[in-house]
């Protein structure tokens, strides 16, 4: 397994990279195989950022904190021989269970076995489930469209001027209710749209899920359809929709890239964190924003600074920890915006407004994440039989009712008293990761405020993962019994282990106000910033969060056309 890998120590690169998880890989290697001299620099002892692997408890190994596959674009797979390079990906044997009082509901593995199986709580659900799924697709099939595309920065460009009218008309050749579908999924709750359709709280609660994994918010939020609709673009092996795991864990996906960067001869620096991006300001008489030429294309020209605007700076590359310098003619942050903007950039380079809105940029995910170590396989009391769903997300939520209630438990109390929690037990579907007979387990849970109110997260720790244990003993009796081994990460370990500021998985929250041209500030949703030669590769530019390659593939595009 690659851990790291520094095959030269070159003093200046065409393009430095900050950070070695999924999207600065996925740029450098794109970067290289353009012909640029690529520098990575991972603050971290291992290649992966969230999606990697390590070993938690003696003879355990899982997921640190990315957890399942679905999202990874199949053009970053077959771009980066992902295949080639050795990883694998396999679609579990049934999407989802959700135990309940006395009952379950189970979703997959075909259509036809969901639909079944709603037939059971609700006959009525069951006849309508087949148009929901038909009405997901068609908005998430004029949304894949938009997904490598690059957002407009400033429609005074003919380019960015050019692709939103693009954008408008796929719009408008959609049908008249196709496009009511797009107006209501990006606008509503994804409990109205919910309650609109079903009426059983087992399928609502299966379905709303999505709506609320890794975003702090009720189900009845405005918007929060949109993250529902965010977490069903993916595929796994062609099949849309699905969910999968990785084999060898999400670290494989990493150490894929990272096999095909050092094909390609970029340098990876591990144990090498970024103090500080470097710039060389402009004088004031040249501090003027880059267009294209004539206003219109990638590099050349200049306009004025509006409101917005930067100092005129330009990046000349990167200061490590212990002083060392690497220059760069460019830079590829794979980092939360918010800890560019304001921790890597010196704050005389940023106009107060850009500087403003960063500060309220908004990062807090309320996600708490466990590995937990097993001698045996949960037994659910309404599914005590070892069988598919225990290779599926195991959902222990049962209504919507229930996961709004958990948001506003952890508004007034700093988290949920009867917490959202997913659970994987991927060891189902590669033994590789325990010891003979023994199981690893990935526990996902909502909501975890980053910020706890009188007290701190070093002394809440523990009672929040007794809290966590609880809630899955309950449904599964010989649970907390069967555990050896754990590791437990609050919001803060998220955030001083990976980055993560405010513990946010996706490097922002995915609201309106912070997607496409606004992701993660109108006027710099391209991938550049206000520095010139200083762009944005992670899941802060879009499409946001999740391991899906993009940001980091569109960027290398952004990159390659200035250059």
């Amino acid at each position: 397994m690659i851990i790291s890998r520094t095959t030269s120590r070159a003093s200046r690169y065409d393009v430095a990279i900050i950070g070695a998880g999924h999207n600065g890989l996925t740029c450098a290697c794109y970067l290289a195989r353009a012909g640029l001299s690529v520098g990575i620099f991972e603050r971290r002892h291992v290649v992966g950022g969230t999606a990697v692997t390590e070993e938690f408890h003696p003879g355990f190994r899982n997921s640190t904190a990315s957890y399942t596959v679905s999202l990874l674009h199949p053009k970053v797979i077959r771009d980066l021989r992902l295949a080639e390079h050795g990883l694998t990906i396999r679609e579990r044997p049934m999407q989802n269970f959700l135990p309940l009082e006395g009952d379950s509901l189970c979703a997959g593995p075909a259509a036809a076995d969901t639909i079944a199986a709603v037939r059971r709580h609700s006959p009525r659900d069951a006849e309508r489930l087949p148009g929901y799924y038909a009405m997901l697709e068609r908005v998430v099939g004029w949304l894949r469209g938009q997904l490598l595309a690059t957002p407009p920065a400033d429609l005074r460009r003919l380019r960015d001027l050019w692709g939103t009218l693009a954008l408008g008309r796929s719009l408008r050749r959609l049908p008249p209710a196709t496009q009511r579908e797009v107006h209501e999924i990006f606008t509503r709750s994804a409990g109205e749209i919910l309650n609109g359709w079903f009426e059983s709280d087992a399928i609502k609660a299966l379905l709303g899920f999505d709506a609320v994994v890794g975003a702090f918010q009720s189900p009845y939020a405005p918007a929060s359809a949109y993250v529902l609709l965010h977490h069903a673009f993916g595929e796994v092996n062609g099949r849309s929709g699905t969910w999968g795991h990785a084999v060898g864990g999400m670290g494989a996906i990493t150490q894929s890239m990272a096999r095909e960067a050092a094909r390609l001869g970029v340098d990876i620096h591990t144990e090498a964190a970024v103090e500080a991006v470097l710039c060389d300001p402009a004088p004031a008489s040249r501090r003027m924003e880059r267009t294209g030429k004539g206003g219109t294309t990638g590099t050349g020209s200049t306009r004025a600074i509006g409101p917005a605007g930067a100092a005129g700076a330009r990046v000349t590359g990167l200061l490590l920890a212990g002083g060392r310098r690497n220059d760069a003619g460019g830079v590829a942050a794979n980092v939360n915006p918010r800890l560019l903007y304001l921790r890597l950039l010196d704050p005389g380079v940023l106009s107060a407004d850009i500087r403003a809105r960063m500060q309220r940029y908004r990062c807090e995910s309320a996600t708490f994440r466990m590995n937990v170590a097993l001698s045996e396989l949960p037994r659910f009391s309404v599914l005590p039989r070892a069988g598919a769903h225990l290779g599926a997300g195991i959902i222990m939520a049962p209504s919507l009712a229930y996961m709004d209630q958990a948001w506003h438990s952890a508004c007034a109390q700093g988290w949920s008293v009867a917490p959202i929690v997913e659970m994987l037990i991927p060891s189902t579907l590669d033994d590789s990761l325990a010891p003979p007979g023994a199981h690893v387990a990935s526990l996902f849970c909502q909501h975890f405020r980053h910020q706890l109110p009188g007290r701190d997260w070093a002394d809440s720790r523990q009672a929040a993962a007794d809290l966590i244990i609880d809630t899955v003993t309950r449904h599964a009796p010989n649970f907390r019994r069967s555990i050896v081994g754990t590791l437990a990460l609050s919001p803060v370990d998220l955030e001083e282990r990976f980055g993560l500021v405010g513990g946010d998985i996706f490097h922002g929250a995915l609201g309106p106000d912070q997607l496409w041209a606004a992701r993660p500030v109108l006027g710099y949703g391209d991938y550049r910033t206000p520095v010139t030669g200083l762009y944005l590769c992670g899941s802060g530019a879009h499409p946001g969060g999740g391991v899906t390659g993009l940001p980091g593939h569109n960027c290398a595009r952004e990159i390659l056309r200035d250059r």
